[in-house]
C-alpha cells in the first residue's frame, strides 16, 4: 500500500465519522420538538456507512485499497413517544403531542464513539506522516 493511499484511507474515515457527528448533533438540537401526528415527529437520523473494498478503491499500482464512506442517512424508526398534553400548542384534537424519538444517552455514546474512531484516524494521519519524513531524512543521508 503506497503512503498516499494511507491518507485516502483515513481521510475517508475522518469524513464520516465527521458526518456522523454532525447527524448526532443535528439529533440533539431536535430532540425537544413536537409534532401533532406521530409521522411528522422528528426522527432520529442515522449514517449507514460501506466499505470501500478493493475493486473500488485500486489503481493499477496498487494492491490493496480500503476506507469507508457514508452509503446513505436513514431515520431511525423507533416509535415517536405520545404524550397527553392538552395545552401544547400542537396537541392533536385528543391532547396528545408526539415527541422526537431521539434518545440524549444514545446520541452521547453517539458522538463519543465518533470523536474516538476520528482522533484514532487523525492519528494515523500523524503517524504516516511521521513515517514519511523518517524515510526522506534517510533518503538525503
Amino acid at each position: 500500500m503506497s503512503m498516499t493511499k494511507i491518507f485516502d484511507v483515513a481521510g475517508s474515515a475522518l469524513n464520516a465519522q465527521m458526518v456522523r457527528m454532525n447527524l448526532s448533533a443535528s439529533n440533539l438540537a431536535n430532540a425537544t420538538t413536537a409534532a401533532s401526528k406521530p409521522e411528522d415527529a422528528f426522527k432520529a437520523k442515522r449514517a449507514v456507512f460501506r466499505t470501500m473494498l478493493d475493486e473500488q478503491t485500486t489503481n493499477s499500482n496498487s494492491k490493496y485499497g480500503g476506507g469507508v464512506r457514508v452509503d446513505k442517512i436513514i431515520d431511525d424508526q423507533a416509535l415517536a413517544p405520545r404524550i397527553h398534553e392538552p395545552s401544547h400548542p400542537q396537541a392533536d384534537k385528543d391532547g396528545y403531542v408526539y415527541k422526537s424519538n431521539v434518545n440524549e444517552v444514545t446520541e452521547t455514546i453517539e458522538m463519543m464513539a465518533a470523536a474516538r474512531s476520528f482522533q484514532s484516524n487523525v492519528e494515523v494521519v500523524s503517524t504516516a506522516r511521521e513515517l514519511m519524513l523518517k524515510t526522506i531524512d534517510m533518503i538525503k543521508g
